[in-house]
């Protein structure tokens, strides 16, 4: 796995491209407080993005291996990060809105799967941070 990063212009200093080994792009800016100029997300900002992700996708496959009528998946993730440098996150919580005619023990077992196994974005971010999840299921 390789990622190549690239500042995009001078006068926009901080506003990046990340490409993957596929060509496939993400652009990242910082905050306007540091001469960013909300061009693309910020770097925890992907963070939290990686472990919503990867989350969603565990979730997908678990239900589809049993057949579940999964129409559409949601996620929410806050992150709370402590105040000095460097400003890791300390609490994470992530909310899982899940449509569909869903089994209910089927979805417990696929979430809590996903976040306390398989998503491997959260368990390294659980070495630094409190973890949480919830879920809704609407039929």
């Amino acid at each position: 796995m390789e990622i190549t990063i690239q500042r995009l212009t001078e006068e926009e200093p901080f506003h990046l491209r990340a490409t993957n080994d596929l060509g496939n792009t993400v652009d990242i800016d910082g905050s306007p407080e540091i001469g960013g100029n909300n061009q693309g997300m910020r770097p925890m900002q992907l963070l939290l993005t990686s472990m919503g992700t990867c989350s969603a996708m565990d979730i997908i496959h678990l239900l589809r291996k049993q057949r579940q009528g999964l129409r559409d998946l949601k996620v929410s993730v806050k992150g709370d990060r402590v105040d000095t440098h460097p400003r890791i996150f300390e609490r994470v919580h992530l909310h899982f809105d899940l449509y569909g005619a869903l089994d209910a023990p089927k979805v417990e077992r696929a979430v809590s799967l996903s976040v306390e196994k398989y998503c491997t974005a959260i368990k390294m971010v659980e070495k630094v941070a409190t973890v949480t999840y919830d879920y809704t299921i609407h039929p």
